[in-house]
């Protein structure tokens, strides 16, 4: 089995971050989402990984996965433009070749394993199988209904009127069938070839379609606030107590908290679940829980929670940062006395004087 990573897309939710930053890089709990997928794919015994880019961020893509600790096989595949999940599908067709295949939205963040959900594929001998989720409102989802034995009976993109509370997570399995399929499609009122189309002509081919509900978290990073509550859930279940940094004695660190090597935390306040990455220097200041800051970020006579801060951004006397996501080498300065709380998207490179 191989697997295909879903990486283009424009991320237009979340600009300014995402003019120069994939959202796939975005980082959660110290680590891109991207990585999270990888993690996952590795666990379920893939090794061949085809990633799908976009001309845009494509280069960016290539080169965070450079390293590769997964020791995946990766083929990069261009999507030159964004016209759907099947169409990246339909682009990728020569890496896949007639091999059943994981595809995998790279911007999705689940808790547990997909082992399972690979293993049911395989024994049952299925045509496709989708992962779902049951979510409060449906109708920003492709939603499923499905019947006792698992079976799809249908499947609908965002509908008005859901017809259940059965969202696509992100996450499917198909074989070659799949293929002429989608070489049939017709573009949505969207002007995208949808996979749930593609997905509804195998069930009305009477193909062995069928879903397995998600029981733990799933988080769609689609948005700021999605970003902040991945980082949250993730902090919360991963993160562990570790200091490699410099902690002098006046500060205190309390709870799950690794800090990396090369920080330096002086007459501070840190408290978990958070994560300190290389080379941060805290100096003054308070990291409250929930707080996730990337490596060289400086931090001096400021206080912070709930809140996610890119590589080499600084923050400089501002006190009650909350519920934000700073870009890259962002300076957030205070010149002057605020009690209220502040609450803000940066895109890198920004200056911000309250």
């Amino acid at each position: 089995m191989k697997a295909l990573v879903l990486s283009g897309g424009k991320g237009t939710r979340l600009r300014p971050l995402t003019h120069t930053l994939p959202k796939q890089l975005l980082p959660v709990a110290g680590k891109p989402i991207l990585h999270f997928v990888m993690e996952q794919i590795k666990d379920a015994g893939i090794n061949d990984v085809g990633v799908v880019i976009s001309p845009e961020t494509g280069d960016s893509i290539r080169k965070n996965l450079e390293e590769n600790p997964w020791q995946h096989n990766f083929t990069f595949i261009k999507q030159e433009v964004p016209l759907g999940l099947a169409h990246a599908v339909k682009v990728s067709r020569e890496f896949l070749q007639d091999d059943p295949f994981l595809m995998y939205l790279g911007d999705n963040l689940i808790g547990g394993s997909i082992r399972s959900f690979v293993e049911n594929f395989e024994k049952e001998n299925l045509d496709a199988t989708i992962l779902l989720k049951k979510v409060a409102d449906p109708r920003e989802f492709g939603v499923a209904v499905v019947d006792q034995d698992g079976k799809v009976t249908r499947l609908v993109e965002k509908p008005k009127e859901p017809p259940s509370n059965l969202a696509l997570v992100g996450v499917y399995i198909f074989n070659s069938a799949i293929h002429s399929v989608i070489s049939d499609l017709r573009p949505s009122w969207r002007g995208e070839l949808e996979i749930t189309d593609a997905i509804q002509s195998l069930v009305g081919m009477n193909a062995k379609v069928k879903a397995q509900v998600l029981e733990k978290w799933w988080l769609d990073t689609g948005k700021k606030d999605d970003i902040l509550e991945a980082n949250r859930v993730v902090l919360d279940e991963f993160t562990y107590r570790e200091v490699k940094g410099q902690v002098d004695e006046s500060s205190t660190i309390s709870g799950r908290v690794f800090i990396d090597s090369g920080a330096v935390i002086e007459n501070s306040i840190v408290r978990g679940p958070s994560v300190i990455g290389k080379g941060v220097v805290i100096k003054n200041s308070y990291i409250g829980p929930f707080s996730s800051i990337a490596n060289e970020c400086h931090i001096e006579n400021s206080s912070m929670e709930c809140s996610v801060l890119l590589e080499k951004s600084r923050l400089i006397d501002v006190k009650g940062l909350d519920e934000s996501l700073i870009g890259k080498n962002s300076l957030v300065t205070e010149n002057r006395a605020i009690k209220k709380s502040i609450k803000m998207m940066v895109g890198d490179d920004a200056i911000i004087e309250l």
